[in-house]
């Protein structure tokens, strides 16, 4: 079945199925990731037997808090990502789905994920589920026109999703648990240096403050991949300090991190599309090996 194209060009966009639209809509691969981290989140924390309901009503009411929160980050940027090669083609600037299902289907949702989180896992998941939400969509969104501190707010609720896995399995907020926040959150930025130095054409052209879009030089953006590929070396040592992972852990973090500053800091040197590509991928490997290595030396 194909959704019905609303023509908003001369040239009518592609058609796609309704499961490519709404993967689309919910920006799955962004999702994919929140789940993962949640579920990484929810293994550190909890101790046997697991109990997989929990787990179950955990897992499918952050997808639907995210898939919300996406779905309404899309209609808020819609006029904007039009402007923008690499996000014109979504669905709501290609004109494949109305605004006000959009606004409609993603408030749905998103509450839906809430409830669930509230009544099905624990109250303090779904505060920070709701915490997750306004930040993204009414601080840090409107942020991306105004300043490029924003990439440092959106690292706030894109760290969310593992302390909400731990506080989900462990009733509670811990330090451990917002180690993990911790190394998400520094992951992102030099992660969004690369993306914002790549496309930093599309961000000026949409009128978002991205640093790469101020720093004509680049010469800050290249500092700031640094530095904050440092503090993420640091985060990371914490589930070993803090007993949660073994000595396994400790040396692979310790190689994977020296290897993403080696790549930051070339990047900070060259500041070309080659190097910021480069940066990119290696955040795209780092995060994902840097979690298997934790799941697989958990000590408690």
């Amino acid at each position: 079945m194909k959704a019905t194209v609303q023509t908003i060009s001369n040239a009518a966009p592609a058609e796609k199925s309704w499961v490519a639209l709404f993967a689309d809509l919910f920006k799955a691969r962004l999702t994919f990731l929140v789940l993962v981290t949640t579920l990484v989140g929810f293994y550190m924390g909890v101790s046997s037997p697991v109990d997989y309901a929990l787990l179950f009503n955990a897992m499918m009411g952050t997808a639907l808090l995210a898939s919300g929160a996406a779905a309404l980050n899309e209609w808020l940027e819609r006029d904007l990502d039009a402007r923008m090669r690499r996000t014109q083609d979504r669905p709501l600037p290609a004109g494949r789905i109305r605004p006000g299902t959009v606004v409609a289907t993603g408030t749905v949702i998103a509450i839906l994920g809430l409830l669930q989180l509230l009544l099905l896992v624990n109250p303090v998941t779904a505060a920070l589920g709701a915490l997750t939400l306004i930040i993204y969509l009414f601080v840090y969104t409107p942020l991306k026109r105004v300043t490029w501190l924003n990439t440092v707010v959106g690292a706030i609720p894109g760290g969310l999703p593992p302390l909400m896995g731990w506080t989900a399995a462990r009733g509670e907020i811990s330090l451990e648990g917002l180690s993990l926040l911790a190394i998400l959150g520094f992951w992102q930025l030099p992660h969004f240096m690369a993306i914002a130095w790549m496309y930093r054409e599309d961000y000026a052209r949409a009128g978002f403050q991205m640093l790469s879009v101020v720093d004509s030089n680049g010469r800050r953006t290249g500092r700031q991949s640094v530095g904050h590929t440092v503090a993420l070396i640091a985060v990371s040592l914490s589930p070993f300090l803090l007993g949660m992972a073994g000595k396994f852990y400790l040396v692979g973090a310790l190689v994977l991190g020296a290897a993403f500053l080696w790549l930051a800091i070339q990047f900070a040197r060259e500041l070309t599309l080659a190097r910021g590509r480069q940066l990119f991928f290696a955040s795209i490997a780092y995060l994902p090996v840097l979690l298997v290595l934790m799941v697989l030396d958990k000590l408690k």
